[in-house]
Formats: C-alpha cells, sequence, structure tokens
C-alpha cells in the first residue's frame, strides 16, 4: 500500500504502541500463556474425553500442528510485511479487501473475548475448590472469579512487559509439571501395557466423520494463542526475527507436550475407560498421573495459574484488537488513546467490563461455570479462530501473488492453499456435528446459537465496512494501515493517494 501526501507520524502517545520491548522470550511467553498448556491438559482435554467420548484427542493434536506449521508458512511472511496489533484484521483487509477486513475483526473480538471470559467459568470453580479444601472458605465460584477478574483488569493495565514476567514465570512451572505428569502416566498404564492405539490415525474416524471436524475444534481450541506473535509485532526487538521463532518453537513444542499429556491420560486410565475416568474426575485425571502428592497439588495450584495467565493474555489480545481498530476509525477513537505507560486504557477497562457482565449473568442465571462458560466458550472462540484461520489463509494468497517479494512458491501459494482447504473441510465438518462438541442433546438451540455468531459478526462487520466506504471514505481508505493510520486519514483529506 502506498501512500502521497503523508504528513509526520502522530505522537506515540495517542496512537502508538511501546516499541522494542519484547524479545523472543516475552513474545514466547505470551503465546504460550495464550495456550495455556496446563489449562488444556488439565481442563480442555478430560472435558474433551467426557463430553465427545471420542479417544482420537492425542493424534488430533499432531495433525492440528502438522496444519498449523502449513499456515504459519504464509503467515510468517505476512508478518514481515505488516505490523498491526490487529492480525487477523489486518492481513484480510490487505489480501481480501477492506469490507472482509472489518469482517474478520468482528468475527476475531468475539472469537478472543469468547476466550477470555471462558477463563474464569473453569477459574472461579477451581480456586473454590483450593480453598474449599485448604483453607476452609467456602465462597461461590462467582466470588473467586470476581477477585481474579480484578488482578487481570489491574495487571492488564500495567506496562507490557510486567505481564510479559508474570506469563513467563507462570508458563514454565506449567509446562514442567505437566511434562512430569505426562511420564508418570506412561510409566504406569493401565493392564501394564503401553497402548499406542490413541495414536493411531484410525481413531479420528472411530465416531464417523463428523468426528474429525469435532476433534480438529478441540485440538485447535488447544492451539489457539500460537497465533498470536504478529499481534505484539509493533512492541517486538527486531521482529522480522523474533516473530518466525516465537511461533514456530511455540507451535512445535505444544503439539508435542498436548498429544503426550493426552496419550498419558488414555494409557493410564485405558483407552476405553478414558471417558467415563474424566466425567468422574474431570481435571484430576491429569493430577492423577502421578504418585507424588507434591506434583499432583502443584499441578492444582498451576491449573488456577495457568487459567489466570490465559485470562491474563486474552484480555491483552482483546484490547489490542480494540486499540487496532479505533486508532483506525472502525471503533469508537477514545479506544485508541494510550497512556504513558502505552496501554490505551479505555480498551482495557472496556474489556474488562464485558468480561464481569458475563461472569454476573451466568452466576445470576445459575448456568454451570465448566461445562458452560469454560468448555462452551472455549470451543465457541477454538470455532472462531479456526474460520480466521482459513480466511487468512485465503488472503495470504491473494496479497502475495499481487506483492510479489521473493517468497518461494511454498509459502506463497502451496502451504496457504493446503492449510485453507484442509480448514475449510474440518469448519465444515465441526459446525454439522457441533451439538457432538458441546455434548448437548439433539435439538439443543446451543448447537447452532454459538456458531451462528459469527455469523452475526460477519454480518454486521459486511455492512459497516461497506457504509464506511459509502459514508465515511477518509476512515474507510485507513483500513489495516495500522501505526500510519492517522497520516493515511491526513493524506486522504488533503487529495494524497491511497493504493
Amino acid at each position: 500500500m502506498s501512500m502521497q501526501s503523508a504528513p509526520a507520524q502522530p505522537s506515540a502517545m495517542s496512537r502508538g504502541l511501546a516499541r522494542d520491548r519484547l524479545g523472543v522470550p516475552s513474545v514466547l511467553a505470551f503465546i504460550l500463556a495464550s495456550i495455556a498448556p496446563m489449562t488444556v491438559c488439565a481442563g480442555v482435554i478430560p472435558t474433551a474425553y467426557a463430553v465427545t467420548g471420542l479417544t482420537g484427542i492425542p493424534v488430533a493434536f499432531l495433525v492440528v500442528a502438522v496444519v498449523l506449521a502449513l499456515f504459519c508458512a504464509g503467515y510468517v511472511a505476512m508478518s514481515r510485511r505488516i505490523r498491526n496489533a490487529g492480525a487477523f484484521y489486518a492481513f484480510v483487509a490487505a489480501g481480501l479487501g477492506k469490507v472482509p477486513g472489518v469482517a474478520a475483526a468482528l468475527m476475531a473480538l468475539v472469537a478472543y473475548e469468547s476466550f477470555q471470559v471462558a477463563a474464569y467459568g473453569a477459574l472461579g470453580p477451581a480456586a473454590a475448590a483450593e480453598a474449599a479444601a485448604h483453607l476452609h472458605v467456602h465462597w461461590p465460584w462467582w466470588a473467586w472469579a470476581v477477585i481474579f477478574w480484578a488482578l487481570v483488569t489491574g495487571l492488564g493495565l500495567a506496562r507490557v512487559e510486567i505481564a510479559g514476567r508474570v506469563l513467563a514465570v507462570l508458563t514454565a512451572a506449567e509446562i514442567v509439571i505437566v511434562l512430569a505428569e505426562t511420564i508418570s502416566g506412561l510409566a504406569s498404564p493401565a493392564g501394564g501395557h503401553l497402548d499406542l492405539g490413541a495414536l493411531s490415525p484410525a481413531t479420528l474416524t472411530t465416531g464417523g466423520a463428523g468426528a474429525i471436524g469435532v476433534l480438529a475444534v478441540i485440538a485447535g481450541l488447544g492451539f489457539v494463542g500460537f497465533e498470536q506473535s504478529p499481534v505484539l509485532g509493533e512492541e517486538a526487538k527486531n521482529p522480522r526475527r523474533t516473530i518466525p521463532v516465537a511461533t514456530y518453537t511455540a507451535l512445535a513444542a505444544i503439539g508435542v507436550l498436548y498429544a503426550g499429556a493426552a496419550w498419558a491420560m488414555a494409557v493410564h486410565a485405558g483407552r476405553g475407560q478414558v471417558a467415563a475416568a474424566a466425567a468422574a474426575q474431570g481435571p484430576g485425571l491429569l493430577y492423577s498421573l502421578s504418585s507424588s502428592s507434591a506434583v499432583a497439588q502443584s499441578a492444582q495450584l498451576l491449573f488456577i495459574t495457568s487459567l489466570f495467565a490465559a485470562a491474563l493474555a486474552y484480555h491483552n489480545v482483546t484490547w489490542r484488537y480494540m486499540f487496532a481498530l479505533s486508532r483506525e476509525g472502525v471503533l469508537p477513537p477514545a479506544l485508541s488513546r494510550t497512556s504513558r505507560a502505552s496501554i490505551p486504557r479505555a480498551a482495557s477497562i472496556t474489556q474488562s467490563v464485558s468480561g464481569l457482565a458475563v461472569i454476573l449473568v451466568f452466576a445470576l442465571a445459575g448456568w454451570p461455570p465448566m461445562n458452560g462458560l469454560f468448555f462452551g466458550g472455549g470451543a465457541t472462540g477454538g470455532l472462531g479462530v479456526m474460520i480466521l484461520l482459513a480466511l487468512t489463509s485465503t488472503a495470504v494468497i491473494r496479497y502475495l501473488h499481487r506483492h510479489p517479494g521473493g517468497e518461494s512458491a511454498w509459502a506463497r501459494l502451496i502451504a496457504p492453499a493446503l492449510s485453507a482447504i484442509l480448514l475449510a473441510g474440518a469448519i465444515v465438518l465441526a459446525i454439522m456435528h457441533y451439538g457432538t462438541l458441546l455434548g448437548t442433546a439433539p435439538g439443543n438451540p446451543a448447537a447452532w446459537l454459538l456458531p451462528s455468531a459469527f455469523g452475526v459478526a460477519a454480518a454486521a462487520g459486511l455492512c459497516w465496512g461497506a457504509f464506511l466506504r459509502a459514508r465515511r471514505p477518509r476512515v474507510y481508505a485507513t483500513i489495516g494501515l495500522g501505526a500510519h493510520a492517522v497520516a493515511g486519514q491526513a493524506a486522504a483529506a488533503s487529495g494524497g493517494v491511497l493504493s
């Protein structure tokens, strides 16, 4: 995209995020915290076994890791060209057009908001159980959720590197404990025999064709967060190196970690009994893998800190998307004004208010926090991110075809095309069998209401983008420009050329 007659850049106080603050370790910490290893291993995997009854979860993680590696080839190439706190939004706008870009942005907000509030659905009950067992404090789950919400709100207003250090320490401890539990579980298999069946590709179809889509969303849910490195590109040191290294490192490490943990659960409980064991034990399915009470207790405590880290990470990602959209005039401009710490306070507080509202609604309605808010919200967010990945793969192909820059045919066409096709197939199957994913009875409206949220967001985005094109051309001209949005608006107002 080129501009003429552009004035000087505006001050970072109003439109820019802090630069050169995050190296590879910090970016990797944000990614792994968003992925939330302990949350997935103690929360998502046991719940998925219990709700779906499918045993192909371990191999699904490996297959999805390969598909996402295909996606990353073009995604990383795009990140070298476009640096924007709203990565999906900016990439889709650049590749498919500004109107689809606005639609992608609203879908991303729905997806990441779903993840952020879903964390409270497990955080509250987990903290309540620990407090009752060790402190003899019997507060309801929502009271603990509100306490952690307040902590997330406070840290969400702090300097970004402070949050990065908190996430790094918590995430490193999670990975160590998950590895210890996994090794212990594999060393003590049910019946004394190490069962390799859960790693067989045949397990992907044991529940019929629909099982592929269901397993893809479950496994994709576990990986959500790996794609966030370009979101941090504006704040990264040497982003051309930092972003690719952090992305591929996170993807490889987490694929092996999740597959191993899910396999260990099936081996330890018995493949035929793992669903029943998961339904009975919940997160205890992971804790029971080790005979060491110290490891089990550490895992229980780290499950809480993992959920907290995930809530904080998704809080940061959500306000970054709000910031990116408001900076360009797609959302109210007040959301893009930053503090002295380069944090957009209004966007951060807005995200916090919405999270508190969801907690209170679930508390007042008496809805189940774990299966309803945590798994339902997380699965919905996972589906949304899969849709965005497919759209972004298509955008990568079109953008790199129109703006060649030395990328190989693999990065600019073959890998993105393969990932788009595979993701699209999984999305269709998942939507067709969404009730299985949620574990609901046939005819339950949640099976179509939750995925339809992305259709509503996409339609609203398309309409709003078309309105901006027709009625607010100065705003429309700068969609996807990121830190150059204000310069672009001034160029459009003075008759400059934008393409």
